[in-house]
């Protein structure tokens, strides 16, 4: 087998250009998905590419409104968008079986696409892997915090979301010396690489404004805890950071009790970024999860 690396885009029904990388063997016989987090883009998973074996097939993307896609069309900020795009990019341009690995909004697609299509999963999907991610109860974020200072994350929150949803500029206006420290204090636990919160921040920065204020709103009215359901009894891992400060460890919790079969997953000292933080178990789990879909 001959592997290969693409770098191409996919247009998806409604016209939104999508950046799509393929590597690894066109003939292998299960793909890698890999799902990328809000205001992140699939270079969130360098980390873990080198940690695979090289006859893994892979293919990530960027969500429309992140990284090198296209802004979300007004009215298409939106979670159920979101699976309908991977619905349409695996129909299209992955054949075979495929394990899907999503991180945080990554992960809620995921969780959309088995309720909005249960065929392509019930026939395609092999293997799943629940990576920092939430099925509900993202209305009222406090990050960790309590009392008046959670209150207050609250309000901050929202009124971010606002204000991004009518922000007119292409990227986010913030110079990267002043986001660093709000990145690494929100999405990194204990012992932090200087160079994955610099990755994580250029990400940030160069998100569409109103793209990630439209998902944002999405995201607080996600609840698929019943569509796990539809996940269930296939090969799958629920991971979480036990400081992740964005979805808890509590939201992990809810996710494994309805996939009862899944491996479940505390690293300890961790935040959201697990990608970056845990890559190499992260990775672990991933090969497993491709070796199982290989029967």
């Amino acid at each position: 087998m001959t592997a290969a690396k693409v770098g191409h885009r996919f247009v998806t029904a409604d016209g939104t250009a999508l950046y799509v990388d393929v590597s690894g063997p066109a003939d292998a016989p299960v793909t890698l998905v890999l799902v990328h987090a809000w205001t992140q883009d699939s270079t969130e998973w360098e980390p873990i590419l080198p940690l695979l074996p090289p006859d893994v097939r892979v293919v990530r993307y960027d969500h429309r409104g992140h990284g090198a896609s296209a802004p979300a069309k007004p009215g298409t900020a939106t979670i159920a968008q979101l699976a309908d795009d991977l619905a349409e990019l695996v129909s299209d341009r992955v054949p075979g079986r495929i394990v899907l690995a999503g991180h945080s909004l990554g992960g809620m697609t995921v969780m959309e696409l088995a309720e909005r299509h249960p065929e392509l999963v019930r026939e395609r999907v092999a293997g799943v892997a629940f990576i920092a991610t939430s099925c509900s109860n993202l209305d009222r974020m406090t990050l960790g915090l309590r009392g008046a200072a959670g209150r207050a994350a609250i309000r901050v929150d929202k009124a971010l979301a606002r204000m991004l949803t009518r922000y007119e500029k292409e990227s986010v206006p913030v110079p990267a010396a002043l986001a660093r420290p709000a990145t690494k204090w929100l999405a990194f636990g204990r012992k932090v690489d200087r160079a994955d919160v610099r990755a994580m921040t250029a990400q940030f920065l160069r998100a569409h404004p109103r793209s990630i204020g439209g998902f944002r709103d999405s995201i607080s009215r996600h609840d698929r805890r019943e569509a796990l359901a539809r996940l269930a009894g296939r090969p799958s891992v629920v991971l979480v950071g036990d400081r992740d400060r964005l979805t808890p460890v509590s939201h992990a919790r809810v996710i494994a009790a309805e996939l009862p079969d899944a491996e479940f997953v505390l690293f300890p000292g961790a935040g959201h970024e697990l990608p970056y933080e845990r890559r190499q178990g992260v990775a672990q789990r991933l090969r497993w999860l491709v070796e199982a879909a290989r029967g």
